[in-house]
C-alpha cells in the first residue's frame, strides 16, 4: 500500500510540475512577466502538498530567511557564497516570498518528473506566513533578521508575530539552527526561549549609535516583563544595546565580532544583512576566506542599494517601504553630497494600502538639507504634503517638484542631477518595480 501511495504522489507531482512549467513558458514567451507566482499557485491546486514534496528532496536542507527588512539582500549574499563553493541552489530571487512564490522557486529547479536536484534551497519568507510554511519546509537553518511595523493594514504588531514564531519554531526538531538578531529585543528574547541550537548576530560598534532613538521606534519595552528597556545606544529603530532594569533581560551575545567584518553595500542596515549571511555560512562549514571575498565583491539585489548608469548619470535605487527602512535610506542620502532625490509612494497590495506610516518617517532631515526633491507615485500628494510639513521655516531652500507621471518624474529628476552626482531614488516596493522597468526597459515580476 505504501508503494502505491508513493507512486500516486509521484505521478501527481510530475503532472503538477509539467503544468507549472508550461505556464512559465507561456507567461515568459508572451512577456507577461517573470512567472514568479502563478506557476506555483496552479501547481498547488493540483498537488496541495507541493511545498513539502519538493522541499524534502533538497539534499543539504532548506535555509529560511524571515524578517521585515533585508531578506532579499541577505538571501542573495548567502546564495552567492554557497554558489562560489560549487553548490546548486534553489532561490526565490525575484522576492516572491509568499507560499506560491516559494513553490515556484522550487519548481524552477525541478525536472518534468518532479525530481528536485539541488544542494540547498534558500527561501526568503514573508514574516506573516512563517508559521504556515515551517512544518512543510522543515528548514535546517532559520535566519530571523528583524521585526518592524510594516503594512499595518495586513499585519499585527511585532509582538504578535514574534509569539507566533516562537510557538511554531519550538516544535521543530532540536537539530534545527535558529539565527536571530541579537540587537532586536523581541528576537533576542525569542532565541533565548527556544530549545533548538541558537546563534545570534548583531553589532558591537558603539561609534555607530544614533544620536537619539527615532520617533518611529517600534519596541523599546522588555518582551519579558513589559518594563522600559535601558539602551546604551541604538543603531537603527529599536535595534541596539539594551538591558531591562526590572527583570535583568539583556541583549544576547553575537557569535561574530561585527567590527572584524567589512561590508561593501551602503547603509548600516546592510551590515546586519552581511553578519546574518556570514553567521549562516560559517555554520554551514564555509571557510571565512570565501565568505569575506564574496562580501567584498558583492553586488546588490535589484532595488536594494542597486547602482545603475542612465544616460551617463549614476542612479542608486534604495527600496523604502516602511518607517525604519525609509529612515535608513534617508540617512544614506543625507550622508552624501548629492542634492537630487526622487521619492515614489504607491499604495498597492505589495506596498500596503495604509500609507499613514510616512508620518513616522524623519523626512525633516531630508528637507533640511535643501536641494531638489521630486515626488511621484499613486499617493504623490500625500507624500508632497508630508514633505511640506517637514519644512521648519518659510525660507526653506527645498525645491519640491510634484509629478504624477512616473516616467516624467524620473526624467525630471535626471535633468536636475549634475553629471558628477548620483540621483537617489527612494520607492516603495511596487514603485521600485516600475522605476526599474522604466530605467532598464524590462519587468522584474
Amino acid at each position: 500500500m505504501g508503494n502505491k501511495i508513493q507512486l500516486i504522489d509521484r505521478l501527481r507531482l510530475g503532472f503538477a510540475v509539467s503544468v507549472a512549467k508550461s505556464v512559465t513558458f507561456i507567461v515568459q514567451f508572451l512577456r507577461l512577466g517573470a512567472a514568479s507566482v502563478l506557476p506555483g499557485a496552479i501547481a498547488r491546486r493540483i498537488e496541495p502538498r507541493l511545498l513539502q514534496l519538493l522541499s524534502q528532496q533538497v539534499k543539504n536542507g532548506v535555509i529560511l530567511i524571515a524578517g521585515t527588512n533585508g531578506k532579499t539582500t541577505t538571501a542573495l549574499l548567502l546564495c552567492t557564497i554557497l554558489e562560489r563553493k560549487g553548490y546548486r541552489i534553489a532561490h526565490n530571487s525575484t522576492g516572491a516570498n509568499l507560499e506560491n512564490g516559494l513553490m515556484t522557486a522550487l519548481l524552477e529547479s525541478t525536472n518534468l518528473l518532479g525530481i528536485l536536484d539541488v544542494d540547498y534551497a534558500i527561501l526568503e519568507v514573508d514574516e506573516n506566513i512563517v508559521p504556515k510554511v515551517l512544518a512543510p519546509l522543515q528548514p535546517r537553518i532559520i535566519l530571523c533578521l528583524n521585526l518592524f511595523r510594516d503594512q499595518l493594514d495586513r499585519y499585527g504588531e511585532v509582538d504578535t508575530i514574534s509569539k507566533r514564531w516562537t510557538k511554531v519554531i519550538s516544535t521543530l526538531p532540536l537539530e534545527t539552527v535558529v539565527i536571530p538578531n541579537a540587537d532586536d529585543p523581541t528576537l533576542s528574547n525569542l532565541g533565548q526561549q527556544l530549545p533548538q541550537r541558537v546563534l545570534f548576530f548583531g553589532l558591537n560598534e558603539p561609534e555607530h549609535y544614533l544620536e537619539a532613538i527615532p520617533h518611529a521606534v517600534d519596541s523599546i519595552y522588555c518582551p519579558k516583563c513589559g518594563h522600559s528597556l535601558d539602551y546604551e545606544g541604538v543603531y537603527l529603530s529599536h535595534l541596539g544595546d539594551f538591558t531591562c532594569p526590572q527583570c535583568g533581560f539583556s541583549k544576547s551575545k553575537p557569535t561574530l565580532e561585527s567590527s572584524e567584518w567589512s561590508q561593501i553595500l551602503v547603509g548600516l542596515y546592510n551590515k546586519y544583512n552581511t553578519l546574518a549571511a556570514a553567521t549562516a555560512a560559517i555554520e554551514l562549514g564555509i571557510d571565512e576566506a570565501t565568505i569575506r571575498d564574496t562580501i567584498n565583491n558583492f553586488q546588490a539585489a535589484f532595488g536594494r542599494a542597486e547602482d545603475l548608469v542612465i544616460n551617463g548619470k549614476r542612479v542608486r535605487i534604495l527600496l523604502s517601504k516602511n518607517p525604519v527602512g525609509t529612515n535608513e535610506t534617508i540617512r544614506v542620502v543625507t550622508q552624501s553630497t548629492d542634492k537630487t532625490t526622487l521619492l515614489v509612494l504607491n499604495d498597492r497590495t505589495p506596498d500596503g494600502t495604509d500609507v499613514s506610516w510616512i508620518w513616522d518617517v524623519d523626512t525633516e532631515k531630508l528637507v533640511e538639507r535643501g536641494g531638489t526633491l521630486v515626488v511621484s507615485g499613486d499617493r504623490v500628494y500625500d507624500l508632497a504634503l508630508r514633505l511640506r510639513y517637514s519644512e521648519k521655516s518659510p525660507q526653506s531652500k527645498l525645491n519640491l517638484i510634484v509629478e504624477e507621471d512616473l516616467r516624467q518624474a524620473i526624467a525630471t529628476a535626471l535633468e536636475h542631477t549634475p553629471e558628477n552626482e548620483t540621483l537617489h531614488i527612494l520607492p516603495t516596493y511596487s514603485a521600485m518595480l516600475e522605476v526599474r522597468e522604466v530605467l532598464t526597459g524590462r519587468k522584474i515580476l
